[in-house]
């Protein structure tokens, strides 16, 4: 049994062309991706560039191999297989992939189709009982090997909050009748079955706002015989921020739940993406934050992710500006894959993250080391956070910072010696609300940069440190930041003012 001592740390590792044969699905958002017991992934439709897709790939997991498989089976419009739709539900039953619902260009789906996927045949199915209507972002689970649970949505007028339970031998649906308190309507939200119960995930709500909430529905199976009710479940622990379009995936004793979207609040003309890793414990039941390196993929919605062994598999997404295509593992540490990773790779982000960085054990004996030291633990002093030399390390230059550099390069830089003078003019004259998501990470760096940088600039390294300069009432609170994921949005005014203090303090190389 796994304790809390146990979790392990896993590595993001983006996928090499060694890893697959065959020919890669391309960019998408919306799309859906399920497992055929332990032998194949089946990715599904989606939307790139406005265009919404119907192409089936398939990823062959014992031979490492993704092909599109010749198809059969027409439904009442003529054409093989389903039309183009994202953002609809599909869910695997032994063989078979039952796909209903989503949106084609502006119009909502209600058409229920499933593929077997022995003989790659489609087929559009007749479906009786209690029809639900036409929508696209809800969310799906199976129960057992015969029955999908279908809940929420959004029909182009409202958010649903309805519960449907499908009889995949009968073809009959049923409206479940859920007496009690209701969660509140929604759409984009995750729902998934564990055990007895089906817990439904954040999503957005009627309005527009983003939830953060977990409920629980009970009453699904039959065997049971408990009357169908939902339960609001409050778990302790690092709970993940409210999302829409994110994901959770079963891995042994842990839901996974990455990215996802939120609103802005205050930057309203942004959403905010995330790309962190929270886990559902279901031994300790609490929220436990994923150990991980701090190469993260993009942060991103509307991706898919499942679960091959012990390992991750990362597809698509859409950060509100570009369609990925990327594909990505998420392994524990002592998986072939994450042997890639060179010993450079920077330090694994702690579960708490009040951890300290590093301590100053890390501090060569050697004299200039104990020199460098007695720097670091001046600064340490000053600036109140707990920092090392293994985090100044990581702290590029400008020419180093790719990321930082491409935003550079886009300033218009006329006026200065430099695109790093441009920016950094750029980021001076900027308000909080004008700032880009893109540039919360290059911002960032750059300020932990001259922190840095006008430390030493005051020290002396053949002798003892001398007074840093720093205004005594600033602690530069966000120098032990390792990622900018690790903000909230209200951190971003004081981010920026701080900055452009520092700009003022720093002479420019």
């Amino acid at each position: 049994m796994e304790t809390r001592s146990q979790l392990k740390t896993h590595y993001w590792v983006r996928a090499s062309p060694s890893d697959f044969g065959g020919t890669l699905p391309q960019p998408r958002s919306g799309l859906t991706a399920v497992n055929i017991g332990k032998s194949k992934i089946v990715v599904f439709g989606g939307l790139v560039d406005r265009k919404f897709l119907s192409d089936l790939f398939v990823y062959d997991i014992e031979n490492k191999l993704w092909f599109q498989p010749e198809c059969t089976g027409t439904g009442s419009d003529g054409q093989v297989g389903p039309r183009p739709r994202a953002f609809h539900i599909a869910v695997a039953i032994d063989c078979h992939m039952f796909i209903f619902g989503g949106r084609s260009g502006g119009k909502r789906l209600g058409d229920f189709w499933v593929l077997d996927t022995d003989i790659w045949q489609w087929s559009e199915l007749t479906s009786f009982g209690d029809l639900p209507s036409p929508r696209d972002f809800a969310a799906a689970s199976a129960i057992g090997n015969r029955k999908i649970v279908m809940y929420g949505g959004w029909d182009g007028k409202k958010w649903l909050s309805d519960v449907y339970v499908l009889d995949t031998i009968s073809l009959e649906w049923m409206e479940l009748s859920v007496s009690g308190v209701l969660p509140p309507p929604r759409c984009g939200h995750t729902a998934t079955m564990v055990e007895k119960r089906l817990l439904v995930y954040g999503g957005r709500g009627g309005g527009g706002p983003i939830m953060g909430d977990l409920w629980a529905l009970k009453g699904l199976i039959e065997d049971e015989n408990e009357s169908p009710g939902w339960t609001q479940l409050k778990l302790p622990g690092q709970a993940p921020a409210a999302s829409c379009g994110h994901t959770v995936t079963s891995g042994g004793p842990n839901l996974l739940l990455f990215g996802g979207h939120a609103t802005g609040g205050w930057l309203s003309r942004y959403d905010v993406y995330h790309n962190d890793c929270v886990v559902l414990d279901r031994v300790s039941v609490q929220w436990r934050r994923l150990p991980t390196n701090n190469d993260r993929p993009a942060a991103r919605a509307y991706h898919s992710m499942t679960c091959i062994g012990s390992r991750y598999l990362l597809f698509g997404g859409f950060d509100g500006k570009s369609t990925y295509g990327d594909i990505w593992w998420l392994v524990p540490e002592e998986d072939p894959i994450a042997k890639r990773l060179t010993m450079s790779l920077p330090a694994v982000i702690p579960e708490n993250k009040n951890a300290s960085i590093a301590n100053d054990s890390f501090i060569s004996q050697d004299k200039e080391g104990q020199t460098e030291g007695s720097i670091f633990s001046e600064l340490h002093r000053k600036l109140e956070v707990s920092v090392s030399l293994n985090h100044h390390k990581l702290i590029m230059d400008e020419l180093e910072d790719r990321e930082f550099a491409e935003l550079a390069s886009q300033v218009n830089g006329e006026k200065f010696p430099s695109n790093v003078q441009a920016l950094r003019h750029h980021w001076k004259m900027s308000s909080p609300e004008s700032i880009q998501l893109k540039e919360l990470s290059p911002l960032l760096r750059d300020y932990q940069r001259l922190i840095i940088r006008h430390h030493l600039n005051k020290v002396d390294l053949k002798s003892q440190p001398v007074e840093s300069g720093f205004p005594e009432r600033e602690t530069f609170r966000y120098y032990h930041i390792r990622n900018a994921m690790q903000l909230r949005i209200d951190d971003i005014p004081s981010l920026l003012a701080e900055y452009k203090e520092l700009l003022s303090y720093v002479k420019e190389n």
